[in-house]
């Protein structure tokens, strides 16, 4: 249903952290322009925790207008409380956008029947795709491959992003799940790895400084030519490494400042990219040739 490199887009804002609507419409542009196959709206990246949930529909209904079908949108609708995740994953049904991304229930620590019974209320009550988003290092619970399976039978949960970095995630949920469930790497690291074991592509923060690149490595990764694929991403490498020097999405957004693409805004308690690891975060850049 979706494939490819799919970009976990930044939220710009202006320097006092008021959102920027012309930056978001060009970079919008930008990745349509340079090859992303699908734009993910207010997922963490998006810093979704941060915006009131008036801005969070706002967000999401600009990117669905500005991007008027030319490639797939998903929303992040996902919240702790199942009846808050609900609501925002049938008003973005109500904006247009192709599918929700719903991450765990972060900090109630759910057990693994808490998870497939969240997940199956949402999914019943809202008639559109729906990915599943597993990333313990934030949220303190994990999806489980049993429990992935049990809601891949829900037919309108289509997929899961997966996060864990744990590449042997791929065969296990593959082995559990129907063929046509689909696999996405929330891990820009192992991209190639994840896509060559059986994953349909990445979720990706890189793909905001790189979408081209990523975009051609996804390419390469699904036709299964490794060798160009590996070639891309050798190239990346440091990006994937620096682009998470600090918590995302703090360094993602100054690299988009230092290119020229947005002010330097972000919302505490996220705070501006340290001095200190600026120029590492600038070489990254550079090694990769998207900043001269």
């Amino acid at each position: 249903m979706f494939s490819g490199s799919m970009v976990a887009l930044v939220t710009p804002m202006r320097a006092d952290g008021s959102l920027d609507g012309d930056a978001l419409h060009n970079l919008i542009e930008r990745h349509i322009k340079l090859g992303t196959d699908a734009i993910v709206a207010m997922g963490t990246t998006g810093e979704s925790a941060t915006l009131t949930v008036d801005e969070h529909c706002d967000v999401i209904s600009r990117v669905v207008k500005q991007v008027s079908g030319r490639i797939p949108v998903i929303a992040g609708t996902g919240a702790n409380s199942t009846s808050e995740a609900i609501a925002l994953t049938k008003h973005a049904k109500t904006l247009g956008v192709d599918a929700a991304l719903l991450v765990t229930p972060y900090y109630n620590k759910p057990t693994q029947e808490g998870l497939y019974q969240h997940y199956k209320a949402i999914a019943e009550a809202v008639d559109i795709a729906q990915i599943l988003y597993n990333v313990p290092s934030r949220t303190a619970c994990d999806l489980l491959p049993e429990t992935v399976a049990r809601l891949a039978t829900i037919p309108n949960i289509v997929g899961i992003k997966e996060a864990t970095g744990d590449l042997t995630r791929v065969a296990q949920i593959k082995a559990l799940c129907a063929d046509e469930f689909e696999l996405y790497t929330g891990d820009d690291a192992n991209t190639v790895d994840f896509i060559l074991a059986g994953g349909q592509g990445a979720i990706s923060v890189t793909a905001n400084v790189a979408p081209e690149e990523m975009h051609q490595l996804c390419v390469a990764a699904l036709a299964g030519d490794a060798q160009t694929a590996h070639d891309i991403d050798k190239k990346l490498r440091l990006l994937h490494e620096r682009l998470f020097v600090e918590s995302n999405p703090i360094p993602v957004k100054w690299a988009l400042s230092e290119m020229g693409l947005m002010d330097l805004g972000i919302r505490l308690p996220m705070t501006v990219l340290s001095e200190q690891h600026q120029p590492f975060v600038r070489e990254a850049l550079s090694v990769s040739g998207v900043l001269n």
